[in-house]
């Protein structure tokens, strides 16, 4: 089983402190981690990254030890497993076999664990409810953290929205958002680009601001750019352009008719909507608890994310598996060790005692 699995890459092991073991290698393609502490209580821990350009995937240093807000998993005596997926950008089509193929590869290997959690920060945080959704089995539990947990089609909807908004109003600063270049990066000189179209227009860029629900310039231009590199890749994934504004009605600023006769219309192209249809729709229908954690203020993915996926879940009848908690911090994933340490103990106390945290506040 586990020479079926792997591919023909030489597994490393390393000794790191208040570590048992640490191994590195690869599975079909992809390159993963795994840690298990000394006081390993056999539970295990399945953590999902979040977007990562890198065409072939995220590859992990053997010189660097675990980041503190992965070493949480660790100390609380749980083993740590990471794919870091055959593929890089939006790939959760290459993401979800990857991952299962680390588990089962661990579970060879190592033993059954007596108990199995599901974790990742943003896209991550997605794949987490995803899969919870489609192959809960293996698992116990999933902690979403800063979690893009939406449908692809809407939450990518909102981001093409924006760079159509944003070219209104800042025409020519980007491509156009259904023709973006593969060759298209995101450099320190285009953020500065964008940000000095910004400083030139304040009021256009206070009205854009507005509307996306970005609270700076620095913030609008990072994220307007990061935009409009995920929409190539979701471009190139899909064979063509899969969004949709002809039948869009943009409201929210002190001219709206202008806005809606100004704005581009586009169609989206044949079997470009279909892919993320089949590879990235949720349904809300899950079987295990979902503790999501996310910031009161992410410009990336903003709470209203989670928000409309908690009435989804709702809708599915599976409202009281999905509880939302809040810290108050500004950015994407801005959530610390210890929060990430109180919640992960809150998430196990639920799947113990089967009661719920409370929503709001983490504190």
């Amino acid at each position: 089983m586990i020479r079926r699995l792997t591919l023909a890459l030489a597994i490393v092991f390393v000794c790191l402190p208040a570590h048992a073991k640490t191994e590195f290698g690869k599975l079909q393609g992809a390159e993963y981690r795994i840690d298990v502490p000394e006081d390993w209580n056999h539970g295990l821990v399945v953590y999902c990254h979040g977007y990562d350009p890198h065409v072939g995937g995220v590859g992990y240093d053997p010189a660097k030890p675990l980041p503190p807000e992965l070493a949480v998993f660790t100390k609380a005596g749980y083993a740590l497993i990471q794919s870091g997926y055959s593929a890089g950008g939006w790939a959760l089509e290459q993401a979800v076999p990857d991952i299962e193929a680390l588990r089962k590869y661990f579970v060879e290997k190592y033993g059954q664990p007596k108990e199995t959690y599901l974790t990742g920060h943003s896209l991550g945080g997605l794949l987490t409810v995803a899969i919870l959704e489609k192959s809960p089995e293996p698992y116990d539990a999933g902690l979403d953290l800063c979690g893009v947990v939406g449908n692809a089609t809407e939450v990518l909807s909102r981001a093409f929205d924006e760079q159509v908004i944003f070219d209104y109003y800042f025409p020519g600063a980007l491509p156009s958002p259904v023709k973006i270049p593969k060759d298209f990066q995101l450099t320190e000189a285009l953020t500065k680009k964008v940000y000095d179209r910004l400083l030139a227009k304040p009021q256009a860029a206070a009205t854009v601001r507005r509307l996306v629900g970005i609270h700076n310039d620095k913030d609008l231009a990072s994220i307007t750019l990061f935009g409009a590199y995920v929409l190539k890749d979701i471009e190139q994934r899909a064979g063509g352009n899969p969004f949709d504004n002809r039948n869009t009605i943009y409201t929210g600023t002190a001219d709206d008719n202008a806005l809606n006769d100004g704005v581009k219309r586009y169609a989206a192209d044949r079997g470009a909507l279909a892919y993320l249809q089949r590879y990235q729709a949720l349904t809300g229908h899950l079987t295990r608890p979902v503790l999501a954690i996310h910031t009161t203020y992410d410009p990336l993915v903003p709470p209203s994310v989670p928000n409309v996926y908690s009435l989804v879940a709702r809708e599915a009848g599976a409202g009281d598996l999905f509880v939302q908690q809040y810290v108050k911090h500004n950015g994407h994933c801005a959530i610390t060790p210890d929060e990430t340490e109180r919640g992960f103990s809150e998430l196990r106390h639920w799947k113990q005692t089967r009661q719920a945290p409370k929503a709001g506040w983490l504190h």
